[in-house]
């Protein structure tokens, strides 16, 4: 049996379609169809039940798959050891974050990445959604949250902190509030996310944290939108460390809350990378955790 057609069945199982599967691989989804029939067919055995609106997996199916995948993780990764003892990691990485982490964390180090990996190709797409990894055939993501749960590998790349900012123009006009509290007197430049809306926490040395309702006329889902509001005088913002480190240095920006700390979920939030395997992280993906984890305390803003 080959292994190209045993992948194949693997994709057909975690995409729970062919065509999801033809998606990846790039071919039609009949001639999906044809190698899950002939492997089904060496086997002995139906692997999945096939409707024209859904495809499941057979019992026997899920307990040969199951055994199956950590056998051709092994492989691949003996392959991609063998060959890193002679080569420098290459392939298509597939990547994704949000557009503002994008553009002010990851894209200002991927000239000295590709220097170092010139064979490593970086697709990297910039979203607010969080893309299904195996759906989207996604090697890597970056997600900007409390520490992730559920079936996805993660590891922290960095830590993320949050301020209360607005710009000196907004302050002139309002009277600058001392205590947290007095902020839902304020109008809020809010994120556009469920959940996060109407709720800041904060904490102070090591007090218990608490919340602070707020309100405001404008919601963006976009960190950069935001941002620009907040420098446009529009209202306070909360917004994370890694994005205004250059607009409160130069008091574009300024914090209102200095000896708080402050967030909108969780005071252990933090960048993380997830990944789909738990048993094979590709060299490829390998090098760019580490990279990240090495490089975005520093990376360009």
């Amino acid at each position: 049996m080959e292994l190209t057609s045993l992948k194949t069945v693997l994709l057909v199982q975690a995409h729970g379609s062919l065509a999801g599967a033809s998606r990846v691989l790039d071919v039609d989804p009949s001639s999906v169809s044809r190698v899950v029939s002939a492997v089904e067919a060496e086997l002995g055995i139906r692997l999945f039940q096939r409707t024209t609106r859904r495809l499941t997996v057979t019992e026997e199916g899920q307990t040969y798959l199951q055994r199956l995948a950590p056998l051709i993780e092994e492989l691949d990764a003996a392959q991609e050891d063998a060959q890193g003892h002679r080569s420098q990691p290459a392939g298509l990485l597939r990547m994704t974050a949000s557009v503002a982490f994008s553009y002010q964390m990851i894209v200002p180090l991927l000239p000295d990445f590709q220097k170092r990996f010139p064979d490593i190709t970086v697709d990297l797409q910039s979203s607010d959604t969080n893309l299904n990894l195996i759906e989207s055939g996604i090697d890597l993501a970056v997600r900007l949250a409390p520490a992730p749960k559920g079936d996805l590998v993660s590891t922290r790349l960095v830590r993320t902190v949050y301020k209360v900012v607005a710009s000196p123009e907004y302050l002139r006009e309002i009277v600058i509030p001392v205590d947290p509290q007095d902020i839902n007197r304020l109008n809020c430049l809010r994120f556009a996310l469920p959940g996060i809306q109407n709720d800041w926490q904060f904490q102070k040395d090591g007090d218990s944290p608490y919340h602070v309702s707020v309100d405001g006329n404008l919601m963006i889902s976009n960190a950069l939108a935001l941002r620009k509001a907040a420098l446009m005088g529009m209202g306070v913002a909360l917004l994370a460390d890694w994005l205004i480190s250059d607009d409160l240095e130069s008091r574009r920006l300024i914090e209102l809350f200095p000896e708080h700390q402050c967030t909108a979920t969780d005071f252990e939030t933090a960048a993380w990378g997830l990944y789909p395997s738990r048993t094979y992280l590709p060299r490829k993906v390998r090098v760019m955790i580490d990279y990240l984890k090495a490089n975005l305390g520093t990376a360009t803003r």
